[in-house]
């Protein structure tokens, strides 16, 4: 990842049409309003944050809201796809979702409470990841087997310091110093 934020482009593009003369085009691209999220570090390292779908979803089984007539919490898996998806017409807004996220997870789980809108959570783009079909690097990719866990619970702010390690030898003494 270069950090150019072209996923976060495209993800707003396609996840926040708008209408032009009654048709539903690609919205503007504002990358406010993305569902990935890149996270730019000192030195040069750039860490792109999405939802993993855990198959454990700990975002599903904290959510208060009861089942609906289908089974579903508020916030629930996308039988089509497998994407976490927010019913915002059922949301509380409680935020318990998004806190086991940042606390268990990757803290993927960026919805805004005033806007209350769809669209701060990956949705897959029905199957078609726009992120990872225009990403200009590769850097991104979409797996649809089975999801061994090991990235579960591994924070933008870790993977940045492996890299960074990796890449300049660039880290932290206990001290909290720059070596």
């Amino acid at each position: 990842c270069t950090g150019c934020r072209t996923c976060e482009t495209v993800c707003a593009q396609h996840n926040h049409k708008v209408k032009v003369d009654g048709e539903k085009v690609p919205g503007l691209g504002n990358p406010d309003l993305a569902n990935i999220r890149v996270h730019s570090f000192y030195p040069d390292v750039d860490v792109p944050v999405v939802c993993l779908m855990c198959g454990d979803a700990p975002c599903i089984e904290v959510c208060p809201t009861g089942s609906d007539d289908h089974g579903r919490r508020a916030i629930y898996r996308d039988a089509k796809t497998g994407a976490i998806r927010i019913d915002f017409d059922r949301c509380i807004v409680c935020s318990l979702c998004a806190n086991v996220c940042a606390q268990q997870r990757v803290g993927a789980i960026n919805f805004d409470a005033q806007a209350l809108h769809d669209g701060r959570l990956c949705t897959l783009c029905d199957g078609d990841p726009q992120c990872v079909k225009n990403c200009p690097y590769e850097a991104l990719t979409h797996d649809t087997g089975p999801i061994d866990g090991k990235q579960y619970a591994v924070p933008a702010e870790q993977i940045a310091k492996e890299l960074a390690d990796r890449w300049y030898g660039f880290h932290e003494d206990e001290g909290g110093s720059q070596q």
